[in-house]
Order: structure tokens, then C-alpha cells, then sequence
């Protein structure tokens, strides 16, 4: 059975160990966001008050990359289900580009909290602040290194329509570290 029947047939996309690992990461996120949504609930003057420090506009243009590398793994995982290695990596690499952006956009806005004086102790919030989204941009780090590897395999002749068991391992990855930041964001950056 290849991995695009298996896939048509209702099989997660990319190999099972993937998933678990995946399952394990949102719940250690599940258990950061109900901290997080405890310790406002006990604390929402503080958080709304910290929270006007945050530089929703770089967190909202991270959210339109995320978005955008994520829409580029998809169009990897179609050209190589059409049997396009090619086409394939000029996707993958594009989407690392964008996991990059995103990095260098994260960066800054660390940079800017840092030069402020602001750190893990300088409470609750930041302390929330600085942990989920350093764990997150981690994590996309992890991606890219991921998305480079396939990318370097399917530059190589390593997948095809019939094998690219990978490009979906890899693809699933990255889709959940955009689905992370997607409630990250709003739970963060805006919701009062």
C-alpha cells in the first residue's frame, strides 16, 4: 500500500511517531495556556496592564508569516504528491524562508523587552510572556532543521508520489507548531 492510499484512506499524513510526538507537544502547550489562563483570571489587572507592552503589530505580521510558510508546506506536500521533487523543495525552501522571518521578527521583539529591562522576574505576565514564546519560537527552530532535512531529500531524488511519507512528517511538524501560535497569539497578544 503507498503512502498516498494509505493517506486517501483516512491514515494521519507523514509516519504515526510523528503524531505522538506532536499529541505530547500540545499538551506540554495545553498545560503552559491553562497556567496561563489560571494566573490571569487571578490577575487581570496586572496581565492587561503588562500587556500594553507587547508589540501586537509584530505579533500579528508573525501570525500572517506563520500562516503563509504554513500554506507553503502544503503546496510542498501537493508537488510531490504530483511527483514534482522540484517544485517541491522550491516550496519547502520557501517556507523555511518564512519560519526565518518569523525568527528574526521574534528576535526583535525579545531584543526590545530585554533592552526595556524586562525579564522573566519582572512578573507574572512576562514570566508567561517570555517562557511560552520562547518555548514556541524553539520549536520553530525545530521546524526549519525538519523542513531543511526533507528539503535536502527531496533535492537528492529521496521521495516521490509514491513514497513522501516524509514531506508529510515533516509537513504535519510545521502545521502544528502554526496551529501553537495561532491560540499563542490571540491568548497573549490580545484577548483582555
Amino acid at each position: 500500500m503507498t503512502t498516498s492510499r494509505k493517506h486517501d484512506a483516512g491514515g494521519l499524513p507523514g509516519d504515526f511517531a510523528i503524531w505522538i510526538f506532536i499529541f505530547a507537544e500540545l499538551l506540554v502547550f495545553g498545560v503552559f495556556f491553562l497556567a496561563y489562563a489560571f494566573s490571569r483570571a487571578n490577575n487581570v489587572e496586572l496581565f492587561n496592564e503588562s500587556q500594553l507592552h507587547l508589540n501586537r503589530i509584530a505579533g500579528a505580521a508573525n501570525t500572517v508569516v506563520l500562516l503563509t510558510s504554513s500554506y507553503f508546506v502544503v503546496r510542498a506536500v501537493a508537488a510531490i504528491r504530483a511527483d514534482n521533487a522540484r517544485r517541491c523543495g522550491h516550496w519547502l525552501l520557501s517556507a523555511i524562508g518564512m519560519g526565518s522571518v518569523f525568527l528574526v521578527i521574534k528576535m526583535f521583539e525579545f531584543g526590545e523587552k530585554f533592552s526595556a529591562g524586562i525579564s522573566l522576574s519582572t512578573n507574572t505576565f512576562f514570566m508567561f510572556y517570555l517562557s511560552l514564546t520562547f518555548f514556541h519560537f524553539m520549536h520553530v527552530i525545530l521546524g526549519i532543521v525538519i523542513l531543511a532535512a526533507v528539503l535536502l531529500k527531496a533535492r537528492s531524488g529521496g521521495y516521490s508520489a509514491a513514497n513522501h511519507t516524509g514531506v508529510e512528517t515533516g509537513a504535519s511538524y510545521w502545521h502544528m507548531v502554526d496551529l501553537v501560535w495561532l491560540i499563542l497569539f490571540p491568548l497573549v497578544y490580545v484577548i483582555h
